[in-house]
């Protein structure tokens, strides 16, 4: 098949990897795309890992991988569910960047969305992605009733840049001509 498009957007759903293929046998973002996709080179321009889901973006092109995963370059938004009670003090250490482990976290904004019993809903934007930077960001917040850290329990990229997902789970389509040169700008 000739693909002559330059982007793909897929919905991928939580419990598949964001790999060509997975040592440990599980399900790959390949296993939702066509056959071709993997065939022809399309590589994914960043990651989710095994347990959030939402909007990836597939290129066929080096070049075009590099545009959307420069750090700074693409706001990346999600949606997070977080277990215990996220507090303004909460946003505001998110906001300044916490110290994990694996070394400094932020997030460029935060908006509380509301919540349910022991949960809030949060709004997220970065503006780079470091390997479980929203969770490792929320982990290192200590929930102020419990005094255990928060957890994030669900996590969903809704949109990168000014691209949002409009595609159900699992599901994928070609970006037009005039989203590829708009995110690719």
């Amino acid at each position: 098949m000739s693909v002559c498009a330059t982007l793909l957007m897929l919905h991928k759903p939580k419990g598949y990897v964001v790999t060509r293929r997975d040592e440990l046998g599980r399900k790959t973002v390949y296993d939702l795309l066509p056959d071709w996709a993997l065939q022809d080179g399309w590589v994914p321009a960043g990651r989710l890992d095994l347990d959030s889901k939402g909007l990836l973006l597939f290129s066929k092109g080096g070049g075009a991988v590099d545009a959307l995963t420069r750090p700074g370059r693409l706001e990346k938004t999600y949606e997070v569910w977080v277990r215990g009670k996220v507090t303004p003090e909460h946003i505001a250490q998110a906001l300044a960047g916490v110290k994990t482990p694996e070394g400094p976290c932020r997030a460029k904004s935060v908006e509380l969305l509301g919540g349910a019993g022991p949960k809030t809903r949060l709004k997220v934007v970065l503006d780079e992605g470091k390997n479980r930077h929203i969770r490792r960001l929320f982990g290192a917040l200590q929930d102020p009733k419990f005094q255990t850290p928060l957890k994030v329990l669900e996590l969903k990229r809704t949109a990168v840049g000014d691209l949002a997902l409009d595609v159900p789970s699992g599901k994928w389509r070609f970006l037009t001509p005039a989203e590829s040169s708009r995110i690719l700008g």
